[in-house]
């Protein structure tokens, strides 16, 4: 027994009344939701076109703004580019949805993304806030000598995510933000003055009032040494093996090593040609012969 062929149907032809109506249809569109869309169209192209102009008003403000506030150029760059860059996907945002899009859903994404962004870089995001707090707040500049997060140096960059120290053996260290603002910063170069703290040890059996009278002559000698503050003189210590003077001069931030290693060494020599001795740990050793009867 054989299978019946299929019968194929027969195809329906157009008639005219049915491309009329088509037409008619096509025409119906095009006054309704045709010139609503092309509208739309326009609109939205308007809105992406004036908010690029506006977002360019509102950076070059902001970049203006930080300027006068004599804002770190690098942060600078930073924020007007991350400025425009929000208010361009803002921007973008509003434009579909002229165009009857649902944004919600765009907004989702871009939430989605940032929070996954935001938690792959929090360390980054971290060190960058710091680099904010940095550059507003000014603990530090470039060219100051600062000790911070266990290491010391002159600082020769501050950059968004890092600082730059440079050693005073020519070594470069770049420490990060967060970690140089989490510590205790001491800045050596924040003020104009400095006070040389020295400690000098002489013999009890020396002339305290002419060692006193040599140290003055030694501070009175320097020209680096500052008239006010007074320098300060005086007897700190009586010693196991020596009596301790503090030799406290103010000098400018930028003499303080050259008057404490000259002055040292002024010390030593005029001691020398005084007769005035520097004690130094010594021990003496007595031995005692035992005879055996």
């Amino acid at each position: 027994m054989t299978a019946a062929a299929p019968t194929e149907t027969p195809a329906i032809p157009m008639t005219v009344e049915d491309a009329s109506a088509m037409m008619e249809a096509a025409n119906e569109w095009l006054k309704t939701s045709g010139i609503e869309f092309a509208t739309n169209v326009v609109v939205a192209l308007l809105v992406f076109f004036i908010g690029r102009m506006l977002i360019g008003w509102i950076v070059s403000g902001a970049r203006k703004a930080m300027q006068r506030a004599d804002v770190d150029k690098t942060l600078e760059t930073f924020l007007c580019n991350l400025l425009r860059m929000v208010l361009l996907v803002l921007v973008v945002i509003t434009a579909i949805g002229m165009l009857g899009v649902q944004t919600t859903s765009f907004i989702a994404v871009f939430g989605a993304a940032g929070l996954a962004i935001g938690l792959a870089l929090q360390g980054s995001l971290s060190n960058f806030a710091a680099g904010v707090l940095i550059v507003l707040f000014r603990p530090y500049r470039v060219g100051d000598w600062i000790e911070g997060a266990g290491v010391s140096g002159s600082v020769e960059q501050v950059q968004i995510l890092t600082t730059v120290l440079k050693t005073g053996d020519n070594k470069k260290i770049i420490i990060p933000n967060s970690q140089i603002m989490d510590s205790v910063i001491t800045n050596y170069s924040a003020n104009d003055t400095r006070r040389v703290d020295m400690v000098v040890g002489v013999s009890y059996s020396d002339d305290l009032d002419k060692v006193k009278k040599i140290l003055e002559e030694i501070v009175a000698g320097d020209e680096r040494v500052l008239a006010e503050p007074a320098v300060t003189i005086a007897v700190s210590e009586l010693a196991d093996s020596s009596v301790n003077f503090v030799l406290r001069p103010w000098v400018k931030t930028a003499d303080y090593w050259g008057v404490k290693f000259d002055m040292t060494e002024t010390v030593k020599k005029r001691f020398d040609q005084e007769g005035i001795s520097i004690p130094f740990p010594q021990q003496d050793v007595y031995v005692h012969n035992v005879r055996d009867d």
